[in-house]
């Protein structure tokens, strides 16, 4: 069952390594986002299980202690999911397994020194209908007695001229609607996000959204918004779920 969720953005620059220069315009948000995993460990879940979305189609698993990277980002750091003892990292590595997709290393940047129980990863495919990402997040929940989420995922990256997806006029609307729904832990309106406009807002958060929607099914869990704010012109959102 779904004890505890934690939803946090995943842009690159979340990482003050690779933001550099521009590390201090993001604190509030990272101190925001250690607020929400600190909300994880206080659940003390059996199984901890970061979600993000991902290039390749479907989902794709990494186990605990899989490797992620920011040296194709111009930084010399690496991560890896979860507290890795000598055995996870053989298995981790083992068959040239692929490394964490860029939302999943953000991911594990979030969870270091993270020891309250084994970390696993899912990778979204951002094109994963809403059936599929609800049945997906069943699924992930009954993996284990207690089980907590951390779901990365950007909203509408189209919020100014200087966004990635330029000036869309439909995404403040669509931002504040996510807003709400993480804020009331509301997962039917999170259930019923419509991937087309997600899609066109360039809003990556929504397979991972709508898979936390299908996870927290009858988990009756209340709900808290710690940051909300489009910096850079995409929205990103913090909210913990107990």
């Amino acid at each position: 069952m779904l004890v505890a969720a934690a939803v946090c953005p995943c842009p690159l620059l979340l990482v003050p390594e690779v933001a550099a220069g521009a590390a201090p315009e993001l604190d509030a948000l990272r101190e925001a986002c250690a607020d929400a995993v600190g909300l994880l460990a206080a659940s003390r879940p059996d199984l901890l299980v970061a979600v993000g979305p991902a290039d390749s189609p479907g989902r794709s698993a990494f186990p605990t202690g899989a490797y992620g990277s920011f040296r194709p980002f111009g930084v010399a750091l690496d991560v890896r999911l979860g507290k890795v003892s000598a055995a996870d990292g053989e298995h981790a590595s083992a068959g040239g397994a692929p490394p964490l997709p860029s939302s999943l290393a953000v991911a594990a940047w979030l969870l270091r020194g993270w020891n309250a129980g084994p970390v696993e990863g899912l990778g979204v495919g951002e094109e994963l209908a809403p059936d599929l990402c609800a049945a997906a997040g069943r699924e992930v929940v009954a993996a284990a007695g207690r089980v907590a989420l951390l779901v990365m995922g950007d909203g509408s990256a189209c919020r100014t001229v200087k966004a990635p997806g330029y000036l869309d006029e439909r995404a403040e609307g669509y931002d504040a609607a996510v807003a709400a729904a993480l804020a009331a832990a509301d997962v039917r309106t999170l259930a019923g996000l419509d991937p087309e406009s997600g899609a066109q807002l360039r809003a990556a958060g929504r397979a991972p959204w709508q898979l936390l929607a299908g996870a927290a099914e009858g988990a009756g869990l209340g709900g808290q918004l710690l940051y909300e704010d489009a910096p850079y012109g995409v929205g990103y959102f913090v909210a913990g779920w107990t």
